[in-house]
């Protein structure tokens, strides 16, 4: 069965909602480019000073995030009074999901990845509603890239306007961000199909690879909404699809998520069903 390809896309922004999102680009774009400059003058120096972790020894939390988030929150109530924040290291008030508009961040996505130096690590903020994420916005310092996007504005990279091209798997690289059962079986079946796998440790980073055209598909098996908002805006606005784990398009799906370019997606998705354990 042929999944569809081409969901419907959410309605375009009335002319007072046309100024909340020119307004809330300009700002996100200024948030990311204070970013991009901070992860990039201090990544790979906090392991031993401003580090800890969370729930494991692979979970970092750094002061950068704290104060990139602190950051964020400041200059969002500000200028957007009455739009609630969830973020990665701070959380959120209960009613933050019933808003009309909420901003979600994630301060360092990829933040083991930041800690080690390696340069896999983003800022990602978007700023989203009840039909998904209207605008969004990722830092990718390691590239010196500031890749935007919002709802019916198609997405640019560093000013550059960006299209995905519609190609099949074979040749083409996946990046997955998985557990190891489904992460084995999933590169067994791209290899035989002739494609790749990459697993980049930064969820935002990931889906930002398939809106450049770099990737054919991301899979993630487990996220939270401030690892992808941002970088699905980007997907979309850049001709991708998302779906769940069992095809349904869905902008933000809570568990599964599959982004792929047109012509991918149907491989991708029965790839990632026939490596269920």
């Amino acid at each position: 069965m042929t999944v569809q390809q081409e969901p419907s896309a959410p309605p375009a922004p009335r002319g007072d909602e046309a100024g909340l999102v020119s307004r809330a680009l300009e700002v996100a774009g200024r948030l990311a480019n204070d970013a991009a400059e901070v992860i990039a003058a201090t990544a790979g120096r906090e392991h031993h000073s401003g580090a800890a972790h969370k729930a494991n020894p692979f979970d970092w939390v750094t002061d950068t995030d704290r104060t990139l988030e602190r950051h964020t929150r400041r200059v969002l109530a500000a200028e957007f009074p009455g739009v609630p924040v969830i973020g990665e290291e701070f959380g959120a008030d209960a009613a933050a999901q019933a808003a009309p508009y909420r901003w979600v961040v994630d301060p360092v996505d990829g933040t083991a990845n930041y800690v080690a130096g390696f340069p896999w690590c983003a800022y990602s903020l978007a700023l989203v509603d009840t039909s998904g994420p209207v605008v969004g916005v990722i830092a990718d310092p390691s590239r010196a890239q500031i890749y935007a996007a919002a709802r019916g504005r198609g997405v640019r990279a560093n000013g550059v306007p960006v299209r995905v091209v519609p190609r099949p798997t074979a040749g083409g690289l996946i990046c997955a961000e998985l557990g190891a059962e489904r992460a084995g079986a999933l590169a067994r079946h791209a290899a035989a199909g002739h494609a790749g796998i990459r697993a980049l440790g930064s969820s935002a980073l990931a889906i930002t690879q398939v809106a450049l055209g770099h990737a054919v598909a991301a899979v993630l098996e487990e996220h939270h909404e401030w690892d992808v908002a941002g970088a699905a805006c980007l997907a979309l606005e850049a001709g991708a699809v998302i779906v769940d784990g069992e095809g349904r398009p869905d902008p933000l799906p809570a568990g599964t998520m599959i982004v792929a370019v047109p012509g991918a997606l149907d491989t991708v998705l029965g790839w990632w069903r026939d490596s269920a354990p």
